[in-house]
């Protein structure tokens, strides 16, 4: 992890990031019931309430109970309960049975994040070094993360309902100028190139994004748009999912054993018709948009979405290259995704949408205020790469038990790039490193194609 002393900042101004951070996952969690907080429909699904306890613990684990003199733990339970990974700091409860712990109960972990809460604003008014004030800012963006996983995790649990309820009531769908599809694609001669987080760029990125290095690229294209539903659905039309000369063996292998026909949370009738296909939603169930980026795919249909195109997926240096020079609209969810006045919680299709002054830069700012935004690099969906999640040249973890919050996953896992709808709002950089297994479908994951020249 890196941070600035200027995002270490004043006391003030770290214990209001803090408190809003926290506010935003309590809203997240707010239309849920108990039960709805307690399910776990898979091993990869975390109950809501699990989140709201482990990223407390975090705070409570890493900077209370090891940098705040005389401090008593809430629960000494919580230590097991609430661990994720962390095997330097101790045994924990086994992932897949998260679901089985009916207590605490949610009222009890509101007690628990607001004691811990209570507990961390006085350690915040107090001076704090640099090192514990990265501490407490990696915190932060871990909680984040987490914020976007609840969402997924919920929706997971929520598709598993006969009912399929929604989470949050639907609103009807903002109605925009439409944008042409740019018509040529964004080609770039290769060479030797910058990758990763700059040592001199002020601000937080997480340490799997350094240090930058050089990679050579061989002359490619990309596509200046993401994959539709309606492209999609022309691969299913001709018989993508049946085509085994399309797929790894081991996507096909999980297309025969798993019975992939379409996308995660698509469901259509038996006539099969283009009318008759939907998808669950975070509000509800609706017909399949054609113009939207397709969502919730993995890795392996990617891939064999790619090659059924006649292209391949980019990697994360070609990824990273071209998003750097392009502009973009700063996107991600926040409060007003979440009372109506926003469009948050599902990808749309492209439109004009502000953003951000200043050039585009490995900061991730963005472009002229007004700017269209059809090439949807950020905020739409995670996009999967062709490179394997690894570490870059030079990578070093972090001493101590922070030092698993990444480095340790650098195995059998595929880097994707660019946020999604349901990353919070100023948390996704174009450095970013997402990463999951190539046949994790519940995230919000799509694509753009790449194409050698």
């Amino acid at each position: 992890m890196t941070a600035s002393v200027t995002e270490v900042g004043e006391a003030e101004d770290q214990t209001e990031r803090f408190l809003d951070v926290r506010a935003f996952t309590e809203k997240l969690a707010e239309p849920l019931s108990a039960e709805d907080q307690t399910i776990q429909t898979m091993p990869d699904v975390s109950p809501t309430k699990w989140h709201r306890a482990h990223t407390t613990w975090f705070f409570e684990t890493f900077l209370l109970g090891q940098r705040q003199p005389g401090y008593t733990p809430v629960d000494p339970a919580y230590a097991y309960l609430f661990n994720s990974y962390y095997e330097a700091v101790g045994p924990r409860h086994a992932r897949p049975r998260r679901g089985l712990l009916s207590r605490p109960g949610i009222d009890e972990i509101a007690d628990y994040r607001q004691a811990v809460d209570e507990a961390m604003v006085g350690f915040l008014g107090r001076e704090l070094d640099d090192d514990t004030g990265q501490l407490v800012t990696l915190g932060v963006n871990h909680e984040q993360q987490h914020q976007e996983l609840l969402l997924m995790d919920i929706k997971h649990v929520l598709a598993a309902n006969p009912t399929e309820p929604a989470y949050r009531e639907a609103r009807p769908r903002l109605v925009v100028p439409p944008v042409e599809r740019p018509p040529a694609w964004i080609e770039h001669p290769g060479g030797i190139v910058p990758v990763g987080r700059p040592d001199t760029l002020a601000g937080f990125a997480f340490d799997n994004e350094t240090p930058q290095h050089e990679e050579l690229l061989r002359p490619f294209a990309l596509c200046p748009s993401l994959v539709t539903c309606g492209e999609w659905l022309a691969f299913i039309d001709d018989g993508g999912y049946d085509r085994p000369d399309l797929w790894m063996s081991d996507g096909w292998g999980a297309v025969n054993q798993q019975g992939w026909i379409a996308p995660e949370y698509w469901r259509r009738s038996d006539d099969g018709s283009h009318g008759t296909w939907h998808v669950h939603t975070l509000t509800g169930v609706r017909p399949v948009d054609p113009a939207e980026p397709v969502c919730h795919v993995s890795w392996y249909e990617a891939d064999a979405f790619a090659r059924w195109a006649g292209c391949r997926l980019p990697s994360e240096a070609e990824w990273e290259t071209v998003a750097t020079g392009r502009p973009r609209a700063l996107q991600g969810l926040d409060l007003a995704d979440l009372t109506g006045e926003g469009r948050g919680l599902h990808p749309h299709p492209p439109d004009r949408t502000p953003a951000a002054d200043g050039p585009s830069g490995p900061s991730g700012a963005s472009s002229t205020e007004g700017t269209t935004d059809p090439e949807q690099w950020t905020g739409a969906v995670w996009q999967w790469t062709a490179s394997s999640y690894g570490a870059y040249p030079g990578f070093q973890p972090a001493a101590g038990a922070v030092g698993e919050y990444n480095g340790k996953f650098m195995v059998n896992q595929q880097a994707l790039r660019g946020g999604a709808c349901v990353t919070p709002a100023g948390h996704t950089r174009l450095t970013y490193r997402n990463f999951f297994y190539p046949s994790a479908r519940w995230p919000f994951c799509g694509l753009r194609l790449a194409v050698d020249l």
